[in-house]
């Protein structure tokens, strides 16, 4: 089913247009379907599951989290059990399951934990997680507790050989297709290419440095709550060194280059500066581009869109890939991360709209994704460009769930803060942003509630639209 009459009282949006609401009903289902309940060390363990595997990413998991904070009542056991797995320099795990993943090699049950070595984006995700928990719950002392967590996470990827480029100053990986974890490695390794080794090709990727962007502007924001002023400004400043470096190296004058080489090597038929990569609206959202940049880069979509042909433009990479040169077959044109749509891009770009004047544009990626789901009653990670969703088949992983939580929750995402405007600028709503965008939807009256589930705390608005006047009654 998309929708039931037994949503929680924590996100209710009604409307005179209907479909937002059975949206946002059908996406907190496909949600409760994505919960992973573990017990590692006789501790009791929930978290957010991977849509292509059982197994509780702290990429997954964080990003999900924007969505599922409204009706979750524990937002902290898996980010605790992340900070206590950490590593002495810093490292945080990429993974951990306690459900056997390859079928039939694999059936033991045992307790998991996974870092792919090429993976840059791991410690900013754990950033971003603790400040979604902490706005949620409110829980000061928690907070406090973690913070030397983070900064050691942080200063693991600044001073790692793996991680840090000191000229100019930014994160770097492998060659890889954007946040993805498998690189590039011309033929020497057999399969996908997970590990660093003598053959590894580095770069930088820009949707690595706007996630430390964040992370660094959030540490200056958690140290400057906590009265720390001295260390909330060294964070800063190290904040808007990296988002002026980035966007000098990085930028190309329409929006952000895929990979800027730091090894030299070609691909043939590739070029990385046409290559649009799906951290270019996320990079948005996280801050790091300027609103000129923002409106280049949305323009830069719809023209492609216009141009490809595809059923949506919410592609993983354009143009992709030649076929299987990462070293699976099944990577061709079109599919998972090589061109694959991805309602995760379509969340993350209509939320950007929303924040920058494209209004209309972002209703439109919200119905074109109701209608997808509302066709099939599923959602996936990703689709071909002629709408068939993904499968174990035709995808490298073991799983493809269709109730995927990290697209949908992208979507709520800008569904809740970009059309219905209700976002929380400190915590438990104790500072709030409200800004309604119902008139790009045609929508005249609105009854909205936004809250969260683990404290309690919410916000509730009643809208009218009249001709040139706007009534908004707030509790």
């Amino acid at each position: 089913m998309l929708f039931n009459d037994e949503m929680p009282d924590t996100l209710v949006i009604k409307t005179n247009k209907p479909e937002f609401e059975h949206l946002s009903n059908a996406i907190l289902n496909f949600l409760k379907q994505d919960v992973m309940e573990l017990i590692i060390d006789g501790n009791s363990i929930r978290g957010y599951r991977s849509p292509d595997s059982s197994s509780i990413w702290i990429r997954d998991h964080s990003d999900i989290l924007r969505g599922a904070r409204y009706i979750e009542p524990d937002m902290t056991s898996s980010i605790d059990h992340f900070a206590e797995t950490q590593a002495a320099n810093g490292r945080i795990f990429d993974y951990f399951t306690t459900t056997p993943e390859k079928f039939p090699s694999e059936r033991e049950n045992w307790t998991k934990y996974v870092r792919v070595p090429v993976e840059a984006d791991v410690e900013y995700r754990f950033v971003k997680a603790v400040f979604l928990a902490w706005q949620a719950t409110g829980n000061d002392a928690w907070l406090r507790r973690l913070l030397p967590h983070m900064e050691l996470a942080l200063q693991y990827v600044m001073s790692h050989p793996w991680r840090w480029h000191d000229e100019p100053g930014l994160v770097k990986r492998a060659y890889t297709i954007d946040t993805w974890d498998f690189a590039y490695s011309a033929g020497t390794h057999n399969w996908l290419q997970f590990q660093i080794d003598n053959n590894t090709f580095w770069g930088i990727m820009h949707g690595d440095n706007s996630g430390y962007y964040e992370a660094f502007r959030l540490m200056s924001f958690f140290y400057r709550y906590f009265a720390m002023h001295d260390r909330s400004d060294d964070w800063l400043e190290r904040a808007e060194l990296l988002r002026e470096a980035t966007n000098r190296v990085c930028w190309n004058g329409s929006f952000y280059t895929h990979f800027v080489k730091l090894t030299q090597v070609d691909i043939p038929g590739v070029d990385e500066s046409k290559q649009l990569s799906l951290s270019n609206p996320v990079d948005i959202n996280r801050g790091l581009a300027t609103h000129d940049m923002a409106v280049s880069i949305i323009r830069e979509y719809r023209k492609r869109w216009e141009q490809n042909g595809m059923f949506a433009e919410w592609f993983s990479i354009d143009p992709p890939f030649p076929d299987g040169i990462f070293g699976d077959d099944r990577l061709i044109r079109g599919a998972y991360i090589n061109g694959g749509i991805m309602p995760l891009v379509g969340g993350e770009l209509a939320h950007a709209a929303f924040e920058h004047g494209f209004e209309q544009y972002g209703v439109d990626i919200l119905q074109r994704y109701y209608q997808l789901i509302s066709e099939s009653g599923e959602t996936y990670l990703w689709y071909f460009p002629d709408g068939r969703p993904s499968s174990v088949e035709t995808s490298t992983s073991p799983d493809a769930l269709p109730t995927d939580g990290w697209g949908s929750s992208a979507m709520l995402y800008a569904l809740v803060e970009g059309l219905a405007g209700v976002k929380d600028q400190l915590k438990i709503f104790q500072k709030l942003e409200l800004a309604p965008r119902w008139p790009a939807a045609g929508v005249s009256t609105a009854r909205v509630t936004v809250g969260y589930q683990s404290s309690g705390a919410r916000v509730s608005y009643e809208y009218f639209c009249r001709g040139h006047q706007i009534k908004l009654n707030v509790t």
